[in-house]
């Protein structure tokens, strides 16, 4: 986190992880030229780039779109999560150098701009072997380029999170666009069907990851309302107390690792229930940032630190330590006999609520 705007938080993690991205750029297009010469030895250098430059930026728009549904199966891929924008910077850039290289080639020695020329060289939308698949690709760089100067912190801050979030949902339409274009485009004049075996793989894995990954969510968004397990080992009568003020059973105390949260699912919001010593505070489970679990991260020096950005937030009222204003709604807890009940209502972000003491 920062207190000001600036135009990389760089440390000791984010410069591993881009040198190793660049060494990886480097690596590929450095093995990708060797096989090009071997098996094409008389492609032409801009034929090379383009296809070089084309296929780096799909394999990383292809990792990028996993790494969500990966993250949500198993945090070991958080700290790819943690840095997804540098990914997706780099792979905007070389799918522009895609786009420049082959706008250049045919396009650029008519007598016509050649953006005009890419939208009127061909204009049969109604064919399938030769439909202008080339203005596909440049309507997913344009979604690209949007992503890619609006990825800064300024303009999550000021466009707010839950309408950057629906503009970074862009990149499923820039990705639906770009198999659209490869599958109309290259894998027409493919006589191989390994490239078309590739795409459609990738297809696949991206739409699988997906669904595996929101159907084990769904399990987390099961409502607590009225939790079965919550009941065993403690009387009716103090359940129906509580539940008489407003107050649900959500878990017993001992389920709750100290300085970490169980997370639950009340009036279909997730609230993180987190333990600290001997007290008990509850927040809403979603960060101010980018929407990150803040119940899968832990307490750190007093404050919940989110798993994928590592914002912060006090405990017993939702906000971030000064000079940060992110602020979280907070719940109201009860501790009665080992057994933790919530008001399911949230209480307005940055509102202070007594911890319960166990």
């Amino acid at each position: 986190m920062s207190s000001s705007y600036q135009a990389v938080l760089w440390n000791r993690q984010k410069r591993n992880y881009d040198i190793s991205l660049l060494l990886w750029i480097v690596s590929y297009f450095f093995l990708f030229t060797i096989l090009s010469l071997i098996y094409y030895p008389h492609i032409t250098i801009e034929t090379l780039v383009i296809r070089a430059s084309g296929s780096a930026s799909f394999i990383l728009l292809h990792l990028i779109l996993s790494i969500g549904p990966l993250s949500r199966l198993n945090s070991s891929f958080l700290p790819l999560l943690y840095n997804r924008r540098h990914l997706g910077v780099c792979m905007f850039l070389l799918a522009s150098l895609h786009g420049i290289f082959a706008l250049l080639q045919y396009h650029g020695f008519g007598d016509k701009n050649p953006l005009i020329n890419l939208f009127l060289s061909n204009v049969d939308y109604l064919s399938l072997t030769n439909f202008p698949f080339q203005t596909l690709g440049f309507f997913a760089l344009l979604i690209l380029f949007i992503m890619a100067a609006s990825s800064h912190d300024f303009w999550l801050a000021n466009l707010t999170p839950p309408v950057w979030k629906s503009l970074h949902m862009g990149v499923y339409g820039a990705y639906a666009l770009i198999i659209l274009h490869v599958s109309l485009g290259t894998l027409q004049s493919e006589r191989e069907p390994l490239l078309a075996w590739i795409v459609g793989g990738g297809l696949v894995l991206i739409v699988s990851l997906h669904i595996i990954s929101s159907l084990r969510e769904q399990k987390k968004d099961r409502p607590k309302d009225h939790p079965k397990d919550c009941l065993k080992d403690h009387s009716q009568f103090r359940v129906l107390k509580h539940q008489g003020s407003g107050y649900i059973p959500v878990c017993r105390v001992d389920e709750i690792e100290d300085s970490k949260a169980f997370t639950v699912t009340l009036s279909q919001e997730r609230v993180a229930i987190f333990r600290y010593g001997d007290r008990i505070s509850a927040v809403s489970n979603v960060c101010r940032h980018q929407g990150g679990p803040l119940g899968e991260g832990r307490i750190i020096n007093g404050c919940i630190v989110c798993p994928w950005h590592g914002y912060q937030y006090q405990a017993e009222n939702g906000s971030s330590p000064p000079p940060y204003t992110e602020k979280l709604p907070t719940f109201r807890v009860k501790v009665d006999e080992g057994m933790v009940y919530i008001h399911p209502h949230p209480l307005p972000a940055g509102t202070l609520v007594t911890p319960a003491e166990i």
